[in-house]
């Protein structure tokens, strides 16, 4: 059994949604497992991470929108108000989704779904750069 761990810094533009995909890809085949799993956790509690459609960009639109509606920015609602009014509704909307993933790893890739990718979720109005550790473990 073998392990690698790399940490990726994902730049966010706001509000929204960042494919990484691509980049866990990258530390899977820098790991050169066959067969194993691929543990993802972001450092963060304003961002979260998820598995979601990542063929029709309307999807993750309409994620952050629903997102908007369960969590809103409107400081009235919350207690915790000095980090900005985005802040709180952020460590909800982190709550909601996750804040690590795992993935089986088949054949040297990430055993995902036909139309399925892996996002960073960035729950705050400002950019941020955002820290993912990747832990790779198999043979």
């Amino acid at each position: 059994m073998r392990q690698h761990q790399i940490v990726l810094e994902i730049a966010t533009r706001g509000t929204g949604f960042v494919e990484i995909t691509r980049q866990v890809d990258g530390a899977l085949a820098e790991a050169g497992i066959g067969q194993g799993l691929v543990t993802l956790f972001i450092q963060h509690t304003s961002a979260s991470l998820t598995i979601q459609e990542n063929a029709d960009p309307d999807v993750m639109r309409d994620m952050t929108n629903a997102l908007e509606r369960l969590a809103p920015r409107d400081p009235s609602l919350y207690r915790h108000t000095t980090e900005g009014p985005d802040d709180m509704p952020a460590h909800i909307r982190s709550a909601l989704t996750d804040v690590s993933l795992t993935i089986p790893v088949r054949d040297g890739r990430l055993a995902l779904g036909t139309w399925q990718g892996v996002f960073v979720c960035e729950h705050r109005a400002q950019p941020h750069r955002r820290r993912v550790v990747v832990h790779v473990l198999g043979e």
